[in-house]
Parts: C-alpha cells; structure tokens; sequence
C-alpha cells in the first residue's frame, strides 16, 4: 500500500482496489494532529486502516514531527503499538 499526503487537501490518501481511504490531519508547529480516518464500506474490515496508520506514523516520525491522535482508531491504535508513544505530542 502506498500512502500519500496530499498537502492541498490536507490528508493522507491510499488506493487500494479502485477505493481511497484518507486520514484527515492538521498541522500546527513540529505536531500533525490525526483528526479523522475514513475507509470506504467495501475496503472495511481488511485491516486497511491499520496499514495506512502504522505507514502515516512512520513518515510522520521520519520528518521528526510528533503527532496527536485526535481520532479515536488511532488513539486506539498507537495504545496496541505502544512503539509509537514517542512521537506522541506531550
């Protein structure tokens, strides 16, 4: 899966089958705050959005950025992946 951000609508998106799933995201200094993750009906359940939020935290963490999970999916997320709670924003 390939995920990209699309800065102009700020989201990050990823084809899968025809489909687009996005996470919704806004930046304020050093932090993207994760506002929402949409997977279309068809794509549910196939562990889409799991993909798509360990490959956004890892471009996240690679631009040393931090992130706040505003979403619940991926505040539920990072808790499983506990890996993740140092790019967490204090």
């Amino acid at each position: 899966m390939r995920v990209i951000d699309n800065k102009q609508k700020h989201q990050f998106e990823a084809e899968v089958d025809g489909s687009t799933a996005v996470i919704e995201y806004s930046v304020q200094p050093d932090i993207i705050s994760l506002n929402h993750t949409e997977v279309p009906k068809e794509l549910e359940g196939q562990g889409v959005a799991s993909e798509m939020t360990e490959k956004v935290l890892l471009q996240i963490e690679q631009r040393g950025l931090k992130v706040n999970p505003v979403c619940p999916f991926i505040e539920k997320y990072i808790e499983r992946h506990p890996e993740w709670e140092s790019i967490l924003a204090k």
